[in-house]
């Protein structure tokens, strides 16, 4: 049953990617609209996040932000089918802009280990192919449960000489074995993790369990480690993708656990809050909340 589903899933994205950009654009834009208007777990799970994110916008407001926000997972979902079919140059032809790219190139200059930080915000898959394109670095994933799909990926996400890592315990080793070794990874940060492997920090109105993981390979280490937030945004006219890349603060390098991992969320946050509908909100991403707080979900 499970190979039955996996070819189905690989047949399914072979057809999305079949489309034209338009068509993969729109396809993913109805997906979206259907996940808002017809009652389902994952529409009910953005609106709790929404709400407590932004606790400044009322019923209506937090509806439509809702309806944006599934509208733009179903492109994310769409687009991504596309950067796991088709070769990682036609890919990259839709990344129209790029932002702050010599704050990478000078990283990977400097012969530091450079930690690529990035969240499931606008399309992690096309940002994928972009960062690798500059370097070749381990890609930190977690694997997808379907063992045809888990394939796919891992043959998609090193076509360009780079290489990936599980988030399993020999997984970890090998990206901090990367860094230390003056190496490049690229890490997705906002996965809730463990609470033994996080700290509860401030993100937009509420707070977050947030992976210590990056605070540990960073601090104190400034002079040996580089740090490079990375996100490719949607363009409003659907025509392609903007990479922005900015360096990490200051104290991002501190020995202290709670301001590293504090300012590494204040960051994710900014870019959620300036494109609050290419988030994927249908994460779970509050499901561990502080002692004597009420879960959400």
């Amino acid at each position: 049953m499970e190979a039955l589903k996996g070819k189905l899933a690989v047949g399914a994205l072979k057809l999305i990617a079949a489309l034209p950009w338009r068509g993969v654009q729109n396809f993913g834009r109805v997906f979206g609209w259907l996940m808002w208007k017809i009652p389902n777990r994952s529409r009910e799970v953005a609106r709790i996040n929404l709400s407590h994110c932004f606790p400044e916008l009322n019923a209506e407001e937090i509806d439509q932000l809702t309806g944006r926000s599934l509208k733009g997972i179903g492109k994310s979902f769409t687009e991504s089918a596309c950067a796991w079919i088709w070769p990682p140059a036609k890919t990259l032809e839709y990344v129209r802009e790029v932002e702050g790219l010599e704050v990478l190139q000078e990283a990977l200059a400097s012969g530091k280990g450079v930690v690529g930080i990035t969240s499931h915000l606008g399309n992690w898959e096309v940002l994928n192919h972009f960062y690798c394109a500059q370097c070749k670095p381990i890609i930190f994933y977690r694997p997808p449960k379907l063992k045809a799909l888990d394939e796919l990926l891992k043959t998609q996400r090193v076509q360009q000489g780079n290489r990936v890592a599980p988030s399993t315990r020999e997984g970890i080793i090998s990206v901090i074995k990367e860094v230390r070794n003056g190496g490049s990874v690229g890490i997705p940060a906002d996965p809730e993790p463990s609470l033994s492997s996080g700290e509860f920090v401030p993100f937009l109105g509420t707070t977050a369990l947030t992976s210590k993981f990056v605070a540990g390979m960073l601090g104190g280490k400034q002079d040996k480690v580089s740090a490079v937030f990375l996100h490719a945004i949607r363009l409003e006219d659907g025509s392609g993708f903007k990479v922005v890349l900015e360096a990490a603060p200051d104290d991002m390098y501190s020995t202290d656990t709670y301001t590293a991992v504090s300012a590494m969320s204040r960051v994710l946050a900014s870019y959620v809050q300036r494109w609050p509908d290419q988030y994927m909100w249908t994460m779970k991403r509050f499901k561990k909340r502080p002692e004597g707080e009420k879960r959400w979900y």
